[in-house]
């Protein structure tokens, strides 16, 4: 019996959304009888090889992309069963503030889809006004790639955030409180895993360019993960993923109590939530001071992963709706 095609729709194989929200099904879905494909929809050859594609596929899913009202109309009509997958406050703008031409984008999308698969329970909340049948799929990882044991440096204490040129400006934000706290702190250090670099004259900086090659034992190799981020529409928006990454590299978390992170770390457990600078100098003195607590949360965090956020557990959620998709049509 031939396998069932499940197309992935996406802007770029490299982006987050396709690296952890299509691209790591992949081994779990041709287990169990599907053919996954992907594909990025630039221009119009593409976006008619797009419909070809879908015309073949039991189901087609939309990875955050957003079209136009009339390509939407013929997806629609070229795909047997068609969903929305977003982790993203795509409807706002990245400050958070109000975007009448996004909302409008979001809401035909996500009404003329089938189905709709969203990170967390804010985006399903703002989903579910315009589609009845909202499935939480949380942003989830292949834990077992960040379980490393590299030696870490004993010359300094790595705080280590991840990310992107687009997110930068939170780490930007929290600069101040880092180099105070450096002030009392001669060894410590910031590692950046990004695509850029951030230089500072009162904190010791180390840029580490990003590749999915180097990342998880980037991370491994520090000591403490930190998330600092506004409290905002968009940021609700955000699944968690880079302190998940944390987590299953066995470290203590530092974060912002904002969006979907404040569910994510617990308090005291896995790591602490900082309110305000304060918040922050005392949480990243106290695990400078306890390695005993750092291991105990790093444990913690790694056992948080595996089993609530580790792949298995979500390609489990995401089998359910797929079989409820093609039950539908037999």
């Amino acid at each position: 019996m031939k396998d069932k095609q499940i197309l992935f729709i996406s802007k770029g194989e490299n982006s987050a959304s396709t690296r952890y929200r299509a691209l790591s099904y992949f081994e779990s879905l041709r287990s169990n009888g599907w053919e996954p494909l992907h594909i990025t929809a630039h221009g119009i050859l593409p976006r008619i090889k797009l419909l070809c594609m879908a015309n073949h596929a039991e189901v087609v899913v939309i990875l955050r992309k957003t079209f136009s009202l009339p390509f939407l109309r013929l997806l629609r009509l070229c795909s047997k069963n068609l969903v929305f997958d977003l982790d993203d406050a795509v409807f706002c703008r990245g400050d958070g503030e109000p975007s009448k031409s996004r909302q409008m984008s979001f809401e035909k999308v996500t009404s003329i889809c089938e189905q709709v698969w969203a990170g967390n329970l804010y985006l399903a909340e703002m989903a579910g006004r315009y589609n009845e049948s909202v499935k939480i799929v949380p942003t989830s990882l292949d834990y077992r790639k960040y379980l490393l044991e590299p030696e870490k440096n004993s010359d300094y204490f790595d705080l280590v955030w991840i990310g992107s040129r687009s997110t930068q400006k939170y780490l930007k934000e929290c600069l101040p409180v880092l180099e105070s706290v450096a002030e009392n702190m001669p060894n410590l250090r910031l590692k950046i895993v990004a695509d850029f670099e951030l230089p500072t004259k009162r904190l010791k900086t180390l840029a580490v360019p990003w590749s999915d090659e180097v990342e998880a034992g980037a991370l491994a190799s520090a000591h403490v993960g930190i998330a600092p981020m506004s409290d905002d529409s968009w940021t609700k928006g955000k699944c968690g993923l880079k302190v998940l990454q944390y987590m299953a590299a066995g470290l203590p978390v530092v974060s912002s109590p904002a969006g979907v992170n404040r569910e994510i770390v617990q308090e005291g457990i896995t790591g602490f939530l900082a309110e305000n600078p304060d918040d922050w100098r005392k949480a990243i003195d106290k695990l400078f001071r306890d390695p005993a607590l750092r291991d105990t949360m790093g444990k913690a965090g790694q056992k948080r992963v595996i089993d609530h956020f580790s792949v298995d557990e979500t390609f489990r959620k995401m089998s359910e709706s797929l079989n409820f998709l093609v039950q539908k049509d037999n």
